[in-house]
């Protein structure tokens, strides 16, 4: 490391959320005129280590410093003010808004106390230029823009913050060929001005284009900074996984390649999320989705289940076709189909409702009677439920929010239960709960398949990829890269391919 002093450094970080600690005692230096990479898995920290550096969140402990001095940021504005300023993943630019609207949001041009707004054109359109966006007219909705020109777009924006220290947060990840050529020679344009860049990607190939210091997390806490080209891929892929996987999962059954296919998916496309994306599960399997987070799990899961519009190519269930139009027809479906959303408080649950309405609410035509819904059917369904899932609530009449975490997903996973369904999909749905009540996920998930039904299942964590699936497709930048199985099916390979490495780019 340089014999200097670094612009900005966090010393003893933690940060913890509940019970769940998200950084551990973490000492980091990002130095002026230096590109430094974060790197990790999903979950590694390094989300909430930018968050904390950008004055998103607090730290529970540690400190925050500033050419040497101790600094407390409120919010981001103080943290750009400081001359921190953070380009995240989810962009962050109001589509209602012009383009030169939002580039100057924070503090516009004034003139007589009022908005210049030509003065305010003017600065779009040099900052525009700065980043190659002399296409986009200052005087455009954001909305009307392409996700590629939105993400430069944001880029600009943080340019015109005149920063000290830029964190990218995965910038590259919505653009062009073009435009990451040309971010890369931003990049480089500012690391010879002074400015220090902390550069976060699952893209080894721009880590090593661009890095001369890397920093690799784990669990939350630091593993080890090095210089470039003192680690191999090989040797940051180990730091980055670093365990091995315990045995907490339900035994698998020995494969059976000539059980009936349950769902088949031909030439699916979806912008850029979904390309060309063909596989097919059988019944009794439970297939994994791999890669990166971000790389189209989410919206493939969506579009299986109808919610995403404009979703091309073929889908069928138990050799029938079923159109890609609405939730409604994949759940009447020859094979039911159920979907757990990733946010079970925003997507899975009404938090005012009871526990018990929470768990009929998609199988309501199942417990209808003569005069509205049949009580003691509905009772007997809701209280198989409890006990399968083995729910934890006060009162079945008590709101769901009342619940903890892990029980709230066992609600959502009743919810779906109940309507009987042949083809699950299974969106990262042990996120943020304990381990006690993930083991009893994957216990399920293994009985219902053993039962005949079929499961497709992402995940942010590869271990449990690798004790709960029977195979596993990667997916990158929207495609199925890889299949994964047997004894291929390992954490080394699923990280290598979801970094859509090639054993020959792995030097010992």
């Amino acid at each position: 490391m340089p014999d200097r002093k670094p612009y900005l450094e966090l010393k003893r970080i933690s940060k913890r959320y509940g019970g769940v600690a998200a950084l551990t005692e973490v000492d980091f230096s990002a130095y002026a005129g230096e590109i430094h990479a974060v790197l990790g898995e999903n979950g590694a920290g390094k989300s909430t280590l930018i968050k904390i550096a950008s004055g998103v969140t607090d730290p529970t402990e540690g400190e925050v410093l500033i050419e040497g001095r101790p600094v407390r940021f409120r919010n981001p504005t103080e943290a750009m003010r400081a001359g921190v300023v953070c380009v995240f993943q989810e962009l962050s630019l109001l589509p209602e808004m012009t383009v030169a609207d939002n580039l100057s949001i924070v503090d516009p041009p004034k003139w007589g106390g009022m908005i210049d707004a030509g003065a305010q054109r003017d600065r779009a359109r040099a900052l525009l230029k700065r980043v190659g966006c002399e296409d986009v007219h200052p005087l455009e909705l954001v909305r009307d823009l392409p996700l590629s020109r939105r993400q430069m777009v944001e880029i600009a924006k943080a340019l015109g913050r005149d920063p000290r220290i830029l964190i990218l947060d995965e910038a590259t990840s919505a653009l062009t060929a073009d435009d990451v050529e040309r971010v890369y020679a931003i990049i480089r344009e500012l690391k010879a001005s002074g400015v220090g860049i902390l550069y976060v990607s699952h893209r080894m190939r721009e880590i090593e284009a661009l890095a001369d210091t890397a920093t690799v997390f784990r669990n939350g806490r630091k593993i080890e900074t090095f210089r470039k080209g003192d680690r191999s891929v090989k040797a940051i892929i180990e730091m980055m996984i670093g365990r091995e996987v315990t045995h907490q999962y339900p035994p698998k059954p020995e494969p059976k390649p000539d059980a009936p296919v349950a769902l088949a998916a031909a030439n699916l496309n979806w912008g850029r999320e979904i390309q060309d994306v063909s596989f097919a599960v059988r019944k009794g399997e439970i297939v994994g989705l791999g890669g990166l987070d971000g790389q189209g799990q989410r919206e493939l899961l969506l579009g299986l289940f109808g919610v995403l519009r404009g979703v091309s190519g073929s889908l069928t269930v138990d050799g029938h076709p079923v159109p890609l139009k609405g939730p409604r027809q994949a759940m009447q479906a020859p094979l039911p189909m159920a979907l757990i959303p990733e946010d079970r408080k925003t997507e899975g649950l009404m938090l005012p409702m009871s526990v018990r309405d929470n768990m009929t609410l998609a199988a309501l035509p199942r417990l209808l009677g003569r005069f509205g819904i049949d009580a003691d059917k509905e009772a007997a369904a809701v209280n198989v439920m409890v006990d399968r899932l083995r729910v934890k609530t006060p009162d079945l009449d008590a709101p769901v929010s009342a619940l903890s975490g892990g029980n709230q997903q066992k609600v959502v996973l009743a919810k779906w239960l109940m309507t009987e369904p042949g083809i699950i999909l299974l969106n990262d749905p042990t996120r943020g709960i304990d381990v006690g009540t993930k083991q009893e996920i994957y216990r399920l998930m293994r009985e219902l398949a053993n039962q005949g039904a079929s499961i497709l299942f992402y995940s942010t964590d590869y271990a449990e990829l690798i004790g709960c699936c029977d195979r596993v497709l990667v997916i990158y930048d929207g495609r199925i890269r890889r299949e994964l199985t047997g004894e291929a099916l390992t954490e080394r390979n699923l990280l290598e391919s979801a970094l859509n490495i090639d054993a020959s780019e792995q030097a010992a």
